[in-house]
């Protein structure tokens, strides 16, 4: 059995439409309700999840995943994050913690933020443990494995962590910046799924134009845009957009 990569949300970090229903430029179709970032890997019956979206329960739900043997934390910001408590009912059902990776950095904001989660509160007993990473690490379950190598990469003020997955998909939803050093990892990639905020240039994300400038630098098989804003509309990309590069949508899934 092939590994499924899923897209479970690829919106920025107040999706579309807003709260307000603002939904910008985007025309009015199923493709441009966006959640939340995160993702989804399914090996056999090993399962795992990069980042907790405030949107992940309902994420779950639509696309029918059952279970869960892990979380892998791109960074601490809330839109990443703020779903965390909803692990809960795996941690009932696993009979023990679910194992979080992340960075040192991203660890210690999460024991800081979620404090519950990782230490008993109030008689609950914590529902995760944390496992800081180094450049390379591995999840395993029974005979199935999914190899993981970490970098850094910048994200405004902070370093957020990119992900390659197998060997063979790089994940990398927040970030304005890749040294050269590590972009020499992504070269010619099969997927680079990557953050592509919007047209204007940002502080803290790759824009529309230095999204592409990555693309062309590494020259990956085939790339995917996420994070996307308000005034990214999905078919207006897939009009200007060369075949090899495309806008993701909720729930978009790789076989590799």
């Amino acid at each position: 059995m092939r590994s499924k990569f899923t897209i479970l949300g690829c919106g920025s970090s107040l999706g579309s439409p807003w709260i307000t229903n603002f939904n910008g430029k985007l025309s009015n179709n199923k493709k441009n309700i966006r959640t939340r970032c995160c993702a989804h890997i399914q090996k056999n019956n090993l399962s795992v999840l990069i980042d907790t979206s405030p949107d992940i329960k309902y994420q779950f739900l639509k696309n029918k995943i059952k279970s869960l043997d892990a979380v892998v934390y791109t960074h601490e910001h809330s839109d990443q994050t703020s779903g965390i408590f909803e692990m809960r009912p795996f941690f009932w059902r696993n009979k023990k913690r679910i194992p979080v990776y992340g960075s040192a950095r991203t660890i210690n904001q999460l024991k800081r933020k979620y404090t519950f989660c990782f230490s008993e509160r109030h008689g609950y007993k914590p529902i995760m443990s944390a496992k800081k990473i180094n450049k390379n690490f591995l999840i395993k379950k029974n005979k199935d494995n999914l190899s993981f190598r970490a970098f850094n990469v910048e994200h405004g003020l902070i370093n957020a962590t990119g992900y390659i997955i197998m060997n063979k998909i790089a994940y990398i939803s927040d970030c304005n910046g890749i040294s050269e050093k590590n972009l020499k990892l992504l070269q010619n990639i099969d997927f680079l799924i990557i953050d592509c905020l919007k047209l204007d240039k940002h502080p803290s994300h790759f824009n529309y134009n230095e999204a592409l400038d990555i693309i062309h630098k590494v020259k990956a098989k085939k790339s995917i845009l996420t994070n996307l804003h308000t005034d990214l509309d999905y078919f207006k990309l897939r009009k200007k957009l060369p075949k090899h590069i495309v806008p993701a949508f909720d729930g978009m899934s790789i076989n590799f």
